[in-house]
């Protein structure tokens, strides 16, 4: 494909994203990506580990793999750096109190979170340009450095507005990783072998979410809330140490000009000026609307405003751009692709339900400790982690991955349908076996949508593809927890109005874990009730976006990735 200008065509000479191919599907002609052969600019890095690639081909066609205990090195490593993301997400909770009262900043509690998740929202689309461009092992290993850099700010912190900036700093780093993770995946194994892969680093630093809380609660009780930031060193340390020694097949488009001229012809910087504000302003009419200001207040409709009108130009632009865009649209129109994206944004509304309400429940309802809510949650968590590598290996020897994300989105009905039954008379042996029955559809559903995007995109495109998935989740979750958010205090405050009355203010502010303090014991049955019934309204919204992933995971393909394996030389693109 020619580029827009003739010097462009000079400079990157060899440069061919793919052949592109036309075919008839109803409406106008549809760009097929599949490759019909090996794209001449699509090739492993000559001076990369030789040990692993043998420039990246072998006589048989066949890209040599990452085995053995390197295998399991590289694994490992890149599953503790995402725990470290995901554990940065939630770390916090707990350690919020301490932290402004050190800083005397209570009016700033709201940046501590968003400043961290905006950072990483707006650049997770890019950072799969990164590694599409330049070497993925020091291409992780940067945005991993990024991370720790922000962690020390944090750690070190003597304001308030040093903290939010170290926070926004570790966000940063933190929108390469997940996406390079699944990166390091594709080009370490064949794709018939990834999806017990996938789900086992998934599973893993899925841990870090419901943790977060507990380790948080920990080293503010025992120690120092600084000990939050300091413990991602001696583990990123670690898991950096191993990806520097292990030997990764680097598979990316090499363009013979320099790192700023691709970043300024390839990386569509306008598209990204444009991305940003938009997805910011959504977010931060989602962070503040219900919290900060009223939903109908001019502050929260002029984010959203303005969000969708620069939203508006960013679509018109991106479409514009076609397959130099961003976000590519001839990736993303495919049927496989974007319900594949919403499929896992659908599942993460599950998984912030249970990482968010579940410890409000333990905290007001049963009357547990931020700690020992954390504790309550294990049974959620080890399920997920175990149902994640069993379905990843039967998605493995079976070679399908979309029964088992319709299997994923029945099992959370059905849990969460369980979960909206919670209350002040719920057993004990009853809330550890719906968190079961939770933690399997989740663990079971992981991975089918990672494996759908890597075998229905090309390889040049697999990290923009990534990136794409990765921020669907977040963005998606942020969305579910405004959402959320403003269905539990409108049913909290009704509940409390009809239960406690005159008082119904003071037990809000009194929150999930002051609320024994706040009421006296002729309300507090009353009180307990209306918490219960709150974070009920919550599962019963996830019993619906359960359902919504049903609907949505039969358009993610039935194409078998051990056929696809066995026929693209293991890279299995559709």
């Amino acid at each position: 494909m020619a580029s827009a200008r003739p010097e462009d065509d000079e400079a990157l000479k060899g440069d061919v994203f793919f052949h592109v191919h036309f075919k008839e599907e109803g409406f106008g002609s549809v760009p097929d990506l599949s490759l019909r052969e090996p794209p001449p600019a699509y090739v492993e890095d000559p001076t990369a580990d030789q040990a692993t690639s043998k420039q990246g081909v072998e006589d048989e066609g066949r890209p040599e793999y990452v085995t053995g205990w390197k295998l399991v090195g590289l694994i490992s490593s890149i599953t503790m750096a995402c725990f470290l993301v995901l554990l940065d997400m939630s770390v916090i909770v707990t350690a919020i109190p301490k932290i402004t009262t050190h800083f005397h900043s209570l009016t700033d509690v709201g940046w501590y979170g968003s400043s961290y998740n905006l950072a990483s929202a707006a650049l997770q689309p890019l950072s799969g340009k990164f590694y599409t461009y330049f070497k993925t092992k020091w291409t992780f290993l940067g945005f991993l450095l990024v991370f720790l850099l922000g962690s020390l700010v944090c750690g070190l912190a003597t304001s308030s507005m040093m903290f939010i900036i170290g926070r926004a700093i570790a966000g940063l780093g933190s929108s390469g990783l997940q996406n390079g993770a699944m990166t390091i995946i594709a080009a370490a194994a064949p794709l018939e072998k990834r999806p017990a892969l996938i789900g086992l680093t998934m599973g893993g630093c899925q841990i870090g979410l419901a943790a977060g809380p507990l380790i948080g609660g920990a080293f503010t009780q025992y120690t120092t809330w600084r000990w939050c930031f300091y413990v991602n060193f001696p583990i990123g340390g670690l898991a950096a140490l191993v990806i520097l020694l292990v030997p990764i097949p680097d598979r990316r488009v090499r363009c013979d000009v320099s790192p700023w001229r691709i970043i300024k012809e390839r990386f569509d910087l306008v598209g990204f000026c444009l991305f940003v504000p938009w997805s910011v302003m959504i977010l931060l009419g989602l962070e503040y609307g219900g919290n900060r200001y009223p939903w109908n207040s001019a502050n929260v409709i002029g984010l959203f405003v303005g969000g969708l009108l620069v939203f508006a130009v960013f679509f018109l632009w991106e479409r514009r751009k076609g397959e130099r865009a961003m976000i590519p649209f001839p990736i993303i129109r495919k049927r496989e692709i974007w319900t594949s994206c919403l499929s896992m944004l659908l599942l993460f509304t599950t998984i912030f339900a249970a990482s968010y309400y579940l410890p409000i429940y333990f905290q007001s309802v049963v009357g547990a400790s931020p700690f020992t809510s954390g504790l309550y949650m294990l049974p959620s968590v080890l399920s997920q982690l175990v149902f994640a590598v069993v379905s990843g290996l039967l998605t493995q020897r079976i070679g399908y991955y979309t029964p088992f994300s319709l299997l994923s989105a029945a099992i959370l009905a059905v849990g969460y349908g369980l979960m909206t039954t919670l209350s002040a008379e719920t057993e004990t042996a009853r809330w550890v076996g719906y968190q079961v029955v939770v933690g399997a559809g989740r663990g079971t559903g992981m991975q089918a949508a990672l494996v759908a995007i890597q075998a229905h995109t090309a390889p040049e495109f697999l990290a923009v593809a990534t990136a794409t998935l990765v921020f669907c989740q977040t963005f998606g979750g942020a969305v579910f927890i405004a959402a959320a958010n403003a269905i539990f205090n409108n049913t909290l405050r009704g509940e409390l109005a009809d239960r406690v009355g005159a008082d119904a203010q003071r037990v809000l502010d009194a929150g999930a874990a002051g609320l024994r303090e706040a009421v006296g014991p002729r309300d507090l049955a009353g009180a307990v009730a209306s918490y219960a019934k709150g974070v009920d309204a919550v599962f019963y919204v996830v019993v619906g976006t359960s359902l919504g992933m049903f609907a949505v995971s039969w358009g993610m393909g039935w194409r078998s990735i051990k056929a696809a394996g066995r026929s693209k030389g293991g890279d299995g693109v559709a």
